[in-house]
């Protein structure tokens, strides 16, 4: 019985390596690179993920999603400056709806003036 477990034995593969690779890539900002080159890294980043959650995934596996995830890592494009395609929002429209208000505020003042005229 024990010659049968120790042949079952199998050694666990080391995911440090895998796990540093994953957090660096979660803490790289998306809209620093490209669409394209952001959607691989992020496809990568998912299998990855998946091979070290799984306790069976064997030193292949681990070293097939650690070569991956660094050739997606390696192949980031970042932003040119100009590229519209990664644009950040930045919500300031605050000049419009002063103007707005104003023009309405002037359309009720002007309607209100015409009143007293007649």
């Amino acid at each position: 019985a024990l010659t049968r477990a120790y042949l079952n034995l199998r050694l666990k593969p080391n995911k440090d390596l895998l796990a540093d690779l994953i957090n660096k890539a979660n803490g790289l900002n998306a809209a620093s690179y490209t669409a394209n080159t952001w959607a691989v890294v992020e496809n990568e980043v998912i299998k990855a993920q998946a091979v070290l959650e799984d306790p069976e995934a064997s030193e292949a596996e681990v070293k097939a999603a650690h070569a991956a995830l660094t050739k997606a890592l390696e192949g980031l494009e970042p932003v040119k400056a100009g590229d519209t395609t990664a644009s950040v929002k930045t919500g300031d429209n605050g000049l419009m709806t002063v103007f707005a208000g104003l023009t309405m505020l002037s359309l009720a003042g002007l309607s209100l003036l015409r009143r007293k005229e007649d």
